[in-house]
């Protein structure tokens, strides 16, 4: 089963799932409201997504400089770099790494990047456990599942599904109490950190002039796992740099409130590198996995490029009709809803994820809310352009479009055929979409206007 069908197929089934649609929507709402909320604490939210929209452009147009600013700065604090092109380099490299110290046991914060290389099998394959220490993360790793959101992980389950995979899988007598529940993960990962060889992160932003990485978390989790292990990587995209310290004043905000309403988020963590000779905490050495992955073909695209200005908010999922009704998993990508649907297949092929660039509705809804302003629906339609161009259709599709176009362009051969012939082609055409499952069959009139006009005169 191709992809496509995959994916039609699992949009079908969760968009007429009522209890996916009730969950999703409570806790989506949950969110919208208190973003809601949150923009009233903006002076002029406008504006500052005007200057994060800036600060962004004028890095990716010059991300070769601000990459290696960063790795100088890095470096000279004891920090080590790894440019990694693809997910193969970036595994062989942390590989290399775990072997070095002996690893039998990684704890890991929420990280997509760690997600888009697919780094917990890599280690369970590897004889290395890799444990989520990120609630959600827990919740969906003990599930066996994918990150359901870029922020919130578990947002499709309720809290009886998560009291059931607790019971299943962590043997707990069954319960209701949400915070029995986060007590329950607290204590169990408490003994990880401090057992754990090796911490991973991601990293929220790349501050170029301190040469430093900068987590953003809710649960301290992050900070437990970069400080305890006695090895830190932080395995980080390389759209994610920003010019300098200060320019967090502008970026961690928008980051907050866009995505969960929050004025700032609970723990905000500046890392500069490994423990220096006068400090108590931290590992005895840092790594920073700078990740292409794909991202070099976005930036290769000016029309495109914008895509990199991405800071992760989760927007433009909440507010996504399509998302709200196809959930998460169904997208079949590390990233989901509208972003990911625009960058997917740049990172991961055109021709096998080209079906995303279709998945929406282009009510530019994503667009109006973006913090660094990306507009993302018109990057959709591009998408569409390009999968054209590069021939990512089916054969039946193309010659129903070079037909169609040559009817167009001449009014003999449009009204060559009677009309229950068109009929006939229309149903044929359309039904291969799926259009003619949901709606009445388009009809086309008896008699043409080119032919009533002519009747008339």
């Amino acid at each position: 089963m191709t992809k496509v069908i995959q994916f039609l197929a699992d949009s079908e089934s969760k968009a007429f799932d009522l209890e996916h649609r009730r969950k999703i929507r409570f806790n989506i709402g949950k969110y919208n409201a208190a973003v809601q909320t949150g923009l009233t604490w903006y002076y002029d939210h406008e504006l500052a997504r005007e200057r994060a929209s800036y600060l962004k452009a004028k890095v990716i147009n010059n991300l070769d400089q601000y990459l290696l600013e960063f790795e100088r700065n890095f470096t000279e604090r004891g920090g080590k770099v790894i440019w990694a092109q693809n997910a193969e380099e970036a595994l062989y490299e942390i590989g290399k790494i775990m072997a070095r110290r002996h690893a039998r046991t990684v704890v890991k914060a929420k990280s997509m990047t760690t997600e888009e290389i697919h780094l917990n099998k890599f280690l369970e394959k590897n004889g290395i456990e890799s444990i989520e220490t990120d609630l959600g993360e827990y919740i969906v790793q003990l599930n066996g599942e994918r990150p359901y959101h870029i922020v919130t992980p578990a947002m499709h389950l309720s809290k009886a599904d998560i009291a059931a995979i607790f019971v299943k899988h962590l043997g707990i007598e069954h319960t209701d109490d949400a915070q029995k529940l986060v007590l329950t993960a607290r204590h169990l990962l408490r003994d990880k950190y401090t057992s754990a060889e090796v911490g991973i992160t991601g990293g929220n932003f790349l501050i170029a002039d301190t040469g430093a990485v900068a987590v953003t978390e809710n649960e301290g989790n992050a900070r437990l796992s970069a400080t305890f292990p006695r090895t830190h990587i932080a395995i980080v995209g390389i759209e994610k740099v920003i010019p300098t310290m200060q320019d967090l004043n502008l970026f961690w905000p928008l980051l907050s409130t866009s995505g969960t309403g929050q004025q700032v988020t609970v723990y905000n963590t500046i890392y500069t590198g490994p423990r220096q000779p006068l400090e108590k905490d931290g590992p005895d050495e840092m790594f920073v996995v700078l990740l292409d992955n794909g991202r070099t073909n976005l930036l290769a695209q000016p029309d495109k490029r914008e895509a990199l200005h991405c800071i992760r908010c989760g927007a433009c999922l909440n507010v996504c009709p399509v998302y709200k009704n196809i959930g998460g998993h169904t997208y079949e990508a590390t990233y989901s809803g509208p972003i990911g649907s625009v960058i997917t297949p740049h990172l991961s092929g055109m021709a096998e994820n080209k079906h995303l660039s279709y998945a929406s509705s282009l009510c530019g809804a994503c667009t109006s809310v973006c913090p660094v302003k990306i507009n993302i629906h018109n990057i959709l339609l591009k998408n569409r352009q390009q999968s054209v161009a590069e021939g990512h259709m089916d054969k039946e599709e193309r010659i129903a479009i070079q037909l169609w176009m040559r009817t167009m362009k001449s009014r003999r051969l449009l009204n060559l055929l009677p009309a229950k012939a068109k009929n006939w082609v229309l149903m044929r055409m359309l039904s291969q979409v799926g259009w003619n499952k949901r709606r009445d069959a388009l009809e086309v009139a008896p008699k043409s206007f080119n032919k009533m006009w002519k009747e008339r005169k």
